[in-house]
């Protein structure tokens, strides 16, 4: 499993999320305090608070491809 932190504060940008890791075979979770969701779900996604990076929970190791194409959606570490 690979943890990242993203940011998805906007309508088009959940919309672009999902349409991205929906073209990976991986499962993917959302975490948001106590809620975990399926990420691949746009209705699951608006039941969390968005006004907080989500964790994002990719159940593969280390895809490079999957990385780059997050980058959009990644909080910097620190920020």
């Amino acid at each position: 499993m690979t943890k990242y932190t993203v940011l998805l504060n906007s309508i088009e940008k959940i919309k672009d999320f999902v349409n991205t890791i929906t073209r990976y075979p991986y499962d993917f979770d959302l975490v948001s305090g106590r809620y975990t969701i399926d990420a691949k779900s746009i209705m699951g996604i608006f039941s969390l608070d968005l006004t907080h990076p989500l964790d994002l929970c990719a159940y593969t190791d280390g895809d490079e491809k999957l990385q780059e194409d997050l980058k959009p959606y990644l909080v910097e570490e620190g920020a």
